[in-house]
């Protein structure tokens, strides 16, 4: 509390004195006393600095635990926004699959119709020679259909031409009952395309919803989150100001009895004499102190092994766009995008008007020389070979989210990662943060 000895109280009191006597004939005045609080006074107000200092940290300590809370839903909306994302890429492919289903059940029932014209074809024939050799008496094969003719020649042409006849039509017959059994299939199958493809249509687009609804709950308790840290974080300026001023009037009041006791002590070198002052004076005049230069920090090392060039340019690429602004669903193969709405925190800092990438934006755009990348992390993740971070290299993606996926940055080397952050931010070179991270990379490269 910066009580001094009583030593160096008196070696202060003999340096005024022996200074003031310095003249002959000259007396030394000690001026009056200064207030001197009494002991009570300054328990009482030591016990309202650690009051207030108590108060301090169990605020403190509430608001560690809101700011965890709120990384924590930080982290679950980071991961709802890419849910969402993953349910955009679905949606996507969804609609994809049943346009090509939709597609698909068209050209079946154009072939049906064109097997369809066929089998009435071949069925107009076969009822016309079933009529004709009804009309004659007969059937194919039989003795009849030759009683007509009426020389031996016309008798051997009828009999080439029924032969004729008869093998055709029932090929004919037998062709149309193949033509059917293969429309009826080509019907089925179109049918069960189109409705498995409408299924996945309808079911991705539910899955978007879900998302969308879950991403919204997470932001709003983000929002709430966020307001109860505001306000401890204004309860703890509130205490830390009133410790402040505690500690203030224990200072001033440990000042007084400082200063009471320095000229108590001062009262009493007054007794002292001259020579025993001088004496204190030289010593305390022919002591000096030595420094040293601190040590100059030693420069940082750059160990990162050469990588390739492919390696080198995917990196330039991120490089490229440092500093340009966070924009949530923003960013592709060309280059950054507009943004897309999210309904809430992409949302308030405007990142639909913004053009700039987000986190697999910027992944996408970095990689468009080596492989097209899907706009959602958790399907880049698995976009290319495992391997542990112990082991991992400049150029590999490295991804945050046990629960989920929800952020992915590329690794530089000596610790550093660039990354396109969260709304607000900017796409930047940070130390890779260890928390919440996947245990292993993804290596597209080598």
């Amino acid at each position: 509390m910066g009580t001094r000895t009583r030593g160096s109280v008196l070696a202060v009191g003999a340096l005024a004195l022996a200074a003031v006597m310095a003249g002959p004939g000259t007396a030394l005045a000690v001026p009056p006393p200064p207030p001197n609080p009494s002991d009570s006074e300054l328990e009482a107000g030591r016990a309202e600095a650690n009051d207030r200092a108590d108060e301090v940290g169990r605020l403190t300590s509430r608001l560690a635990d809101a700011e965890s809370r709120l990384t924590t839903l930080r982290n679950e909306v980071e991961r709802k926004m890419e849910e969402a994302n993953k349910a955009r890429v679905d949606l996507q492919r969804a609609r994809s699959a049943a346009d090509s289903a939709e597609q698909a059940a068209e050209e079946a029932n154009a072939e049906a119709e064109t097997a369809s014209g066929a089998i009435r074809g071949m069925r107009e024939n076969l009822d016309r020679f079933v009529a004709g050799s009804y009309r004659q008496g007969s059937t194919v094969g039989s003795l009849s259909a030759y009683l007509g003719a009426e020389s031996p020649k016309d008798l051997l042409s009828r009999e080439q031409l029924l032969g004729a006849v008869s093998g055709s039509e029932m090929d004919v017959l037998e062709n149309m009952r193949r033509a059917q059994v293969e429309k009826s299939n080509k019907d089925a199958a179109a049918r069960e395309a189109l409705e498995e493809a409408r299924a996945k249509r309808t079911a991705a687009g539910e899955a978007r919803v879900a998302a969308e609804e879950a991403q919204q709950t997470a932001i709003d308790a983000r929002q709430a989150q966020a307001a109860r840290t505001e306000t401890l974080e204004s309860e703890r300026g509130e205490v830390e100001e009133q410790l402040r001023e505690a500690r203030s009037n224990v200072s001033g009041l440990e000042g007084q009895r400082d200063a009471y006791e320095q000229w108590q002590a001062e009262k009493e070198a007054e007794e002292a004499a001259q020579a025993q002052a001088a004496a204190q004076a030289a010593a305390s005049s022919a002591g000096s102190s030595g420094s040293s230069a601190p040590a100059p920090a030693p420069a940082p090392s750059s160990s990162s092994a050469p990588a390739g060039a492919t390696v080198e340019a995917v990196v330039q690429r991120a490089m490229s766009q440092l500093g340009v602004q966070y924009a949530w669903g923003g960013g592709n193969a060309s280059g950054p995008t507009y943004g897309i709405r999210d309904g809430g925190v992409a949302d308030a800092h405007g990142d639909y008007a913004k053009i700039g990438f987000d986190c697999s934006g910027l992944m996408i755009y970095a990689f468009a020389g080596v492989q097209a990348l899907p706009h959602y992390s958790g399907y880049q993740y698995d976009s290319g070979r495992k391997v542990p971070l112990s082991q991992m290299q400049r150029g590999d993606m490295i991804f945050w989210g046990n629960a989920g996926i929800h952020h992915v940055a590329l690794y530089l080397g000596n610790g550093q990662m660039i990354e396109a952050p969260q709304s607000g931010g900017h796409v930047q070179v940070v130390p890779v943060r260890y928390g919440d991270i996947l245990p292993y990379a993804t290596r597209l490269i080598g």
